[in-house]
């Protein structure tokens, strides 16, 4: 399985490595709501956590699958503004000035990713404007709780008022803990876009790509590159309504995760950590035998790979892949008794999640995996 973007007729110079405060700021919330993901940064988290305001803390969980469930493209707007610069703004404010150019529709998709999971690469007609997917993103914001589905329903209702409160929640975050938390890591992530851009000009797309992640290879006759991850997509860098170019962003806050954005019509984007801290791995033989022969099947590790993310319910990952109820609450039972996922009831929904304790003990190279 993987992403591919293919970069035929894509000459070396609309490759561009550029470092992003708003990318960031989604890496930083990310961080925020699922702490298990980031062990290297916990004591961040909790101290960051331990200086919010209510008022703000309250308000980050309307709006968290925007982070939390996926990563969403409206954390890098500039890839999908047409005829717009095809690298981020060099400050907090002027990535927010390229959100607010993408049209309500274009935003409306983005901010509702994790509704379209399955046709994601694929495009099509907007939640704003097609009743089917508007149902569709109402019926699974209910599955999250009672504010994902009260901001679901005033974003279709009043795009342009939650484009308005989003903005200002990230200049509040910015007040909050993100201007100091940017001023740290910036320095860093600037020395390691120009390594990147000095290997790129130096040795060519293959090593800067190459040097990027183990995860990401181009095949230099097909001229495609193909990113390893436990999904699949396809995009192109040429041709697309944003411009030729590819961007590659790196992060500080990025481990285990390497994003791709694939999205149709938007420039492609490679999201990757810089560092891959070690984790312990001390589980039994026999613990670890039992549990990886339930990982040994290919469905049970995308399932891993969804519920690693976010909790689901069983009619979700029905839909994410395409398989009956009855298929995935088999391949659940197996993750269940071998200890590696949890379950919990909310109302009538009952959600399913990786259990990140136990996955990490397994160790690095899997949590990578099916967090990638």
């Amino acid at each position: 399985m993987s992403v591919t973007i293919d970069i035929t007729g894509l000459p070396p110079e609309r490759i561009d490595f550029a470092i992003s405060p708003l990318a960031e700021l989604g890496m930083a919330l990310h961080t925020l709501s699922e702490p298990g993901h980031h062990p290297a940064q916990h004591g961040w988290a909790t101290a960051t956590a331990a200086s919010l305001k209510p008022d703000l803390a309250d308000r980050l969980t309307e709006a968290d699958f925007l982070w939390r469930t996926t990563f969403s493209d409206v954390f890098m707007p500039f890839a999908g503004v047409k005829g717009h610069a095809r690298v981020p703004g060099t400050s907090l404010a002027e990535d927010l000035d390229r959100l607010d150019r993408l049209d309500d529709e274009t935003f409306v998709s983005a901010a509702l990713e994790f509704t379209c999971s399955s046709t994601y690469s694929a495009g099509g007609p907007s939640p704003l404007v097609n009743a089917e997917l508007r149902s569709r993103a109402r019926d699974m914001a209910a599955a999250r709780g009672p504010k994902p589905l009260e901001f679901t329903d005033r974003l279709l209702a009043d795009p342009g008022s939650v484009r308005v409160w989003l903005r200002r929640l990230f200049e509040d975050c910015d007040d909050a803990f993100f201007r100091d938390t940017w001023q740290r890591v910036r320095m860093q992530l600037a020395a390691e876009a120009r390594q990147k851009t000095d290997l790129l000009h130096r040795r060519g797309p293959a090593a800067a790509l190459g040097a990027v992640s183990s995860a990401v290879t181009l095949d230099e006759e097909a001229r495609r590159i193909e990113v390893d991850k436990l999904s699949v997509g396809h995009t192109s860098a040429v041709g697309t309504e944003a411009g030729a170019g590819l961007t590659l962003i790196p992060s500080a806050f990025g481990w285990p995760h390497l994003w791709v954005l694939y999205a149709r019509n938007w420039r492609p984007v490679i999201h990757y950590p810089v560092g891959s801290p070690e984790l312990a791995s001390p589980a039994s033989l026999e613990v670890l035998q039992r549990r990886m022969d339930a990982l040994s099947h290919p469905l049970r590790m995308q399932l891993c790979r969804f519920l690693g993310r976010t909790p689901y319910t069983t009619v979700e990952l029905t839909d994410a892949l395409n398989i009956t109820a009855p298929e995935v609450s088999r391949h659940l039972t197996v993750l269940k008794k071998a200890g590696l996922i949890t379950t919990r009831r909310r109302g009538r929904y009952v959600l399913h999640q990786l259990d990140m304790t136990v996955v990490a003990r397994l160790g690095s190279d899997f949590l990578e995996g099916v967090l990638r």
